[in-house]
């Protein structure tokens, strides 16, 4: 196998693990949302059933996150990771809880949402020398 070939290969075998890990994110944030909810569903560990819950999702949510960040950059991941569980823990709150979102609370999470957009955008893989290499 020729080098140019064998660089093709390892940069497509990247860019799949790449598409992978963002699912794998997206999921490590919907699992923080609900460690969330349970911890202010536990009222500070004192309620059992909603404190198993909190530890079970705690686990899931730093297992998957852990797989994410083998290929998505440590402060994108995080960022991206923590964004979705702040604001859907906020926007799930009024549902669960007797807490409010005001427009002001709104307006707010709008911008985090856009920042976790634009930081997903930003994630391009890098282009080794191989790679650049082969293309010229």
């Amino acid at each position: 196998m020729s080098t140019t070939t064998a660089a093709t290969t390892e940069n497509d075998t990247a860019r799949s693990d790449r598409a992978r890990a963002w699912p794998v994110l997206l999921l490590a944030g919907a699992f923080e949302i609900a460690y969330a909810l349970a911890v202010g569903g536990s009222q500070g560990f004192t309620v059992l059933s909603w404190s198993l819950i909190a530890v079970v999702f705690f686990l899931l949510t730093l297992f998957s996150l852990s797989l994410a960040l083998r290929t998505i950059d440590v402060g994108i991941g995080y960022a991206v990771w923590a964004g979705i569980g702040a604001v859907g823990a906020a926007l799930l709150g009024p549902v669960f809880f007797d807490e409010t979102l005001t427009p002001v609370k709104v307006l707010w999470l709008t911008l985090i949402i856009g920042g976790v957009v634009w930081l997903k955008l930003s994630d391009s893989p890098k282009q080794t020398q191989t790679e650049q290499s082969a293309h010229q």
